[in-house]
């Protein structure tokens, strides 16, 4: 399933197998597809074009429409949005946190009040694990709880201690539901997740525990939430020990490109975000010479590409000045051209940092990019 070929320092460089897709090339980036769909008008074949390896898409946001009954009758959620590759669905488990004015969290599970119409919705668990198997993703995450931050430490630790409650518990219903004749994907696997808010002994403590629990992986969430990114890479310094090393890491919601950077240095494989699309939609462009805000007035006559170091289909057809236009003329276009870009960007990061990682020259793209990369260009 998972295999490291090469380390530098912390560092890893592996490849990842699992049901659909063949193997995928770690450290990865992972085009968040929420409800089936990249925002900003993105199709499964544009993902291809722009070299995403991995999708990933929302239990909570599924089940609420078009529902994951709807999604399994249709095939599972690789025939309904048309790819072919591996998928890993969130849990429902970040809707505990974001919607924290909508539910009521108990031992069983959490109730939410839905945000599309407010109707009452429970999920534990087992109803976790039930939703995903209908979804028939290869990775399904565990049902957790992130907490706000700052969190008070009596509080964290209660909620780590139920969060790994609801892992074991997680782990009975989806090795049951993988037996079934009938099951989507009998091969989903189960990645458990580490919680602690930014406490260090939860944080540890809580990773020793997860490992004992024999999961396909562990992600660690809760971070990338408002705590400053030293505090972020101070709570991966402390988990990385504890984490299983011959199994997949994944750093949930991260982020920026100096934050991939940086979190690879310190042993994270697996990432995802909405930053890319989300700032595409806003104009906001990534390049190797910096963050490029579209709307600025001096690009009103720019015939350059986005970056000239680009080779993404909009840098190779499209000026800045033709961009900032659609932007500023409410066209669609200009949504869709930005989010492949800003895809484009982050799929060849994840690229160039394992190229280096294959030459042994890490240090060096890291000491070059990690802070550069944040700058205007």
């Amino acid at each position: 399933m998972f295999k490291i070929l090469k380390t530098e320092g912390k560092a890893r460089r592996g490849e990842f197998s699992c049901a659909h897709g063949g193997t995928v090339q770690t450290p990865v980036f992972m085009n968040v597809g929420t409800q089936a769909a990249i925002k900003g008008g993105v199709s499964a074949l544009d993902l291809k074009n722009v070299g995403c390896q991995i999708e990933l898409s929302n239990t909570y946001h599924l089940h609420l429409r078009p529902g994951d009954k709807v999604v399994r009758q249709m095939g599972g959620l690789h025939k309904f949005m048309n790819w072919d590759g591996p998928i890993l669905t969130d849990s429902g488990g970040f809707q505990v946190f974001s919607l924290a004015s909508l539910r009521k969290i108990k031992e069983e599970g959490v109730t939410f009040a839905s945000h599309i119409d407010g109707h009452r919705i429970f999920m534990g668990p087992e109803e976790s694990m039930q939703i995903q198997s209908n979804l028939g993703s290869d990775i399904a995450m565990a049902f957790d709880e992130c907490v706000e931050n700052p969190a008070r430490y009596e509080y964290a630790k209660a909620s780590v201690e139920r969060t790994l409650r609801w892992l074991q518990r997680c782990k009975v219903e989806h090795d049951r539901l993988n037996s079934l004749p009938d099951t989507v994907n009998p091969h989903q696997m189960l990645f458990g997740i580490n919680q602690g808010a930014t406490f260090a002994d939860l944080r540890a403590w809580h990773m020793q525990e997860i490992a004992k629990i024999d999961c396909d992986g562990y992600a660690i969430g809760g971070l990338a939430v408002g705590e400053p990114a030293e505090i972020m890479y101070e709570m991966i310094d402390v988990v990385e020990p504890f984490a299983p090393k011959e199994k997949p890491r994944y750093l949930m919601g991260v982020g920026t490109p100096s934050n991939i950077i940086e979190a690879v240095a310190r042993g994270v494989d697996f990432f995802d975000c909405v930053m890319p699309s989300r700032n595409g939609r806003h104009g906001k462009l990534f390049t190797w010479e910096g963050n490029v805000n579209i709307m600025n007035e001096k690009y009103i006559t720019d015939d350059r590409p986005i970056s000239e170091s680009c080779s993404c289909p909009v840098c190779r057809s499209h000026s800045r000045a033709y961009l900032r236009h659609l932007f500023k003329a409410d066209e669609v276009l200009a949504l869709r051209l930005a989010v492949l870009h800003n895809l484009w960007f982050y799929n060849e990061l994840m690229a160039k940092i394992r190229e280096a990682l294959d030459n042994g020259t890490f240090a060096d793209f890291r000491e070059k990019y990690s802070g550069n990369l944040e700058k205007r260009a």
